[in-house]
């Protein structure tokens, strides 16, 4: 195929509508993970220098509850690619936190590489990787805790959450694989 060409798409239309049940089951799924992952920061880091929230949870809530079918959302996927997303962008901050664009670049892409040969592929990991490197002194000051708290702490929330929620309709059942 010629490589302009590719670039127009295919011709079979857009994206299927998902329904609107499914449509508030999303939304309430990741109201409640999102909430849940916030409360408890409010309950027991408030005031402290621990974080809890980060915006890569965001994403892992579009999988978790509106792609819970997806392999990328499957527990091993969610807890496995942001641990070893936020392991890897620590130590590309400590490796080359004087070239911060090289640290960027570094930890994205060696943790998607890292995600694929551990099959652990969560795309909200890049994100993750990003954040450790350009997170700022409250990030930085973490150092590799960074990995635990909030990112190990937050996923086990998001995941729990998953669990519970997305098996109450008929229509959903979550995960698919545990492993």
């Amino acid at each position: 195929m010629n490589y302009w060409r590719k670039m127009l798409g295919t011709t079979r239309g857009s994206l299927p509508r998902v329904s609107n049940a499914e449509v508030f089951w999303s939304w309430c799924g990741a109201f409640i993970g999102i909430a849940a992952v916030g409360l408890v920061h409010q309950q027991f880091f408030d005031g402290t220098a621990y974080l809890l929230m980060i915006s890569s949870f965001g994403a892992s809530a579009v999988l978790l509850f509106g792609a819970p079918r997806s392999p990328l959302a499957q527990p091993r996927n969610l807890v496995g690619g942001h641990l070893l997303s936020a392991l890897i962008g620590v130590a590309a901050f400590k490796l080359l936190g004087g070239q911060i664009w090289l640290a960027e670049a570094g930890a994205v892409a060696t943790a998607i590489a890292a995600m694929h040969l551990t099959r652990t592929l969560h795309p909200p990991g890049g994100a993750t990787a990003l954040l450790a490197v350009m997170g700022g002194e409250q990030v930085h000051s973490l150092g590799f805790l960074f990995v635990l708290l909030p990112v190990a702490a937050g996923a086990l929330i998001l995941l729990a959450v998953a669990v519970l929620f997305n098996n109450l309709p008929k229509t959903r059942r979550y995960p698919e694989v545990w492993l």
